[in-house]
């Protein structure tokens, strides 16, 4: 499940449709969205197999989420049926940026769920 996080191209498997991706702390992270929209960020932590912290926004005109002014953290943990991953993303704000991120990210990690097991997401088709 880590290489999905430190791998560009295993990342835009079920996120994206392209990007950039320096897999080490201070390293840029940015993705390409199907409608056109780059949300970037920087690597702030990665333990193998356990964790990954990145930062996350927006860039162009998508406020009030700039580059880099929210934080992402995963946290990976092996169970008997695979892996629990655990996701917090500080720093939102107002509610409907919250809600709004909320759903975007639990359809993605369903897409990363797919994935990791194997399927096909399909292409990413949110805007």
């Amino acid at each position: 499940m880590f290489s999905f996080f430190t791998d560009v191209g295993r990342w835009t498997a079920w996120q994206g449709v392209g990007g950039e991706l320096d897999a080490q702390p201070g390293g840029a992270l940015r993705i390409h969205m199907p409608g056109g929209q780059i949300a970037s960020g920087e690597l702030v932590e990665l333990v193998p197999h356990s964790r990954i912290v990145f930062t996350w926004g927006w860039e162009g005109d998508v406020p009030p989420v700039s580059p880099g002014s929210t934080t992402v953290e995963i946290e990976l943990e092996p169970v008997e049926t695979g892996t629990l991953l655990r996701l917090t993303h500080r720093g939102l704000a107002p509610p409907p940026v919250a809600e709004h991120h909320r759903q975007g990210w639990e359809r993605y990690l369903e897409r990363l769920r797919v994935r990791a097991e194997g399927g096909d997401p399909g292409p990413d088709t949110m805007a």
